[in-house]
C-alpha cells in the first residue's frame, strides 16, 4: 500500500476501501460513491490518542506520526513523489507544500478538511 494510501486509511478506516478505484465502469461506480459519507478529518484526528500533543494540522510529520507511520525523510519523499512532487528535498517548505498537499488530497476523496489546512 502507497504512504498516501496508509494515510487515507488511518483517516477513513474501512471507508477507504470503499473510495478505492475499482473495475466497475464509471456509470455504475457513481451511485455508490456518492453513498459513502463525509469524514469530519480534524475531528477523526483530533479524537487519536496523543493528537494533543502532536503539530499535526500543519506538521506533515506529526501527522505520520500520529497516524503511526514512519516519518522519515525517505517516507516523506516517496509520498511527495506519489503525489506529484518529484523534487522534493525535505525542506521547510517542501514539508509546508507536502502536509497541505496530503489535506487537499483527502478532502478529494470525501474528507471534510478545512480550507486552512489546505491552502
Amino acid at each position: 500500500m502507497s504512504i498516501f494510501g496508509k494515510i487515507k486509511s488511518a483517516i477513513f478506516g474501512g471507508e477507504a476501501k470503499a473510495a478505492e478505484p475499482t473495475a466497475i465502469p464509471m456509470e455504475e461506480a457513481a451511485p455508490e460513491r456518492a453513498a459513502i459519507s463525509e469524514v469530519d478529518v480534524t475531528a477523526r484526528l483530533d479524537s487519536i490518542p496523543g493528537s494533543d500533543k502532536l503539530n499535526w494540522r500543519t506538521s506533515i510529520v506529526d501527522l505520520m506520526k500520529l497516524v503511526q507511520i514512519d516519518a522519515s525523510y525517505a517516507n516523506r519523499k516517496e509520498l511527495a513523489g506519489e503525489l506529484g512532487n518529484a523534487d522534493y528535498s525535505g525542506s521547510a517548505e517542501d514539508n509546508i507544500a507536502l502536509h497541505k498537499r496530503v489535506m487537499s488530497e483527502i478532502a478529494a476523496n470525501g474528507g471534510i478538511v478545512p480550507a486552512e489546512l489546505k491552502d
